[in-house]
């Protein structure tokens, strides 16, 4: 289960797949801020607060978008972070502004 903490709402869902955490919170009506969907806004960055192993790497998308401090203390891009394996996630939409 992946819970979802959005601008204005929050949800618990299957992680189904290898979808991304901003494809869940689409689907699943939860409020995220987002624009362009390619990693290059950051207006997805998120904060995972539990679960982090059940999600793939930080692709190069988010390397070059996010500061290494800001990936090591937990935060993703949602538009780019997928769910790789069934566990306990916790996920807060937290972008820059």
């Amino acid at each position: 289960m992946i819970e979802l903490i959005g601008r204005s709402n929050r949800k618990i869902v299957a992680a189904e797949g290898q979808f991304t955490i901003l494809d869940l919170a689409i689907k699943h009506d939860v409020q995220w801020a987002f624009s362009c969907t390619q990693g290059t806004c950051a207006r997805c960055r998120c904060f995972v607060s539990e679960g982090m192993s059940f999600l793939s790497e930080p692709n190069d998308e988010e390397l070059d978008r996010l500061e290494p401090e800001e990936i090591e203390a937990g935060y993703r891009l949602a538009c780019q972070t997928k769910v790789k394996a069934e566990g306990h996630v916790v996920v807060k939409n937290e972008p820059y502004f």
